[in-house]
């Protein structure tokens, strides 16, 4: 019988018990307001909907996720309690696909709690609450790539400030990927190799998601991008287990 349950319940507590989490709530909430309603130029714009608040996403979870994730296996590690985690009854699996959920869901919840920008929008106008939905969706979506990157470089590093600096360099390297000046660089690539890093950029897909275009090219590439980066993480669990 799968123990997933068990660890996502295990993990999702740990978050609460220390006063970090509800730190980086507090952080995250005052941060989205600042940037949507002053750096964003919400009321300026004149037009009802959330693209100040989307749009700086993937630049604020860029440093706020990884600093959930760097947590996940570099302090299991440094304390020793990781040797205790794989003497239990459970999958490696388990183990890794646990301590992400637990940790998208304490996004998700951070996320959620952002709800007063949809009841402001909706006060000042009529918005298309189809594609502020959707947008979360993407948000979210996004949030749980940071976290499937930052947790393979948490597993890699036993020190959380180091994690934490691999996985924020591991997502820039993502977001940038699509910029022009990166894809100028490659000029001396082949069309097809130019047109493939352009693919992996972040922006590219969180764009049209959160203007309420939902295509499967993006939403497999999320899913892809987050089972590619779990499976790796298990990868390395296995390698520095003995370590």
């Amino acid at each position: 019988m799968t123990q997933l349950p068990v660890v996502f319940k295990r993990e999702l507590r740990s978050y609460f018990a220390t006063p970090l989490a509800y730190v980086f709530i507090l952080i995250f909430l005052v941060l989205s307001g600042v940037f949507t309603f002053y750096l964003g130029g919400f009321y300026e714009s004149g037009q009802a909907d959330l693209a100040p608040f989307f749009n700086f996403h993937p630049w604020l979870y860029l440093f706020l996720v990884p600093a959930i994730a760097m947590r996940l296996w570099a302090e299991e590690r440094k304390s020793g309690s990781i040797e205790l985690l794989m003497t239990l009854p459970i999958t490696r699996f388990d183990a890794v696909l646990g301590k992400f959920l637990a940790a998208w869901v304490f996004a998700g919840i951070a996320l959620l709690l952002t709800f007063p920008m949809i009841i402001t929008v909706n006060y000042l106008g009529q918005p298309d609450n189809g594609a502020i939905f959707t947008g979360y969706f993407g948000s979210w979506l996004l949030a749980g790539s940071y976290l499937a990157i930052g947790s393979c470089m948490s597993a890699l590093a036993k020190n959380q400030v180091i994690a934490f600096i691999l996985a924020v360099s591991a997502c820039f390297l993502f977001i940038v990927s699509g910029f022009p000046m990166v894809l100028d660089a490659l000029a001396w690539a082949p069309q097809w190799a130019i047109d493939a890093v352009s693919s992996l950029s972040f922006l590219t897909r969180f764009n049209a998601i959160s203007k309420g275009v939902i295509d499967l090219r993006d939403l497999l590439y999320f899913i892809s991008l987050m089972a590619a980066w779990l499976a790796a993480t298990a990868i390395v669990v296995d390698l520095k287990k003995a370590d």
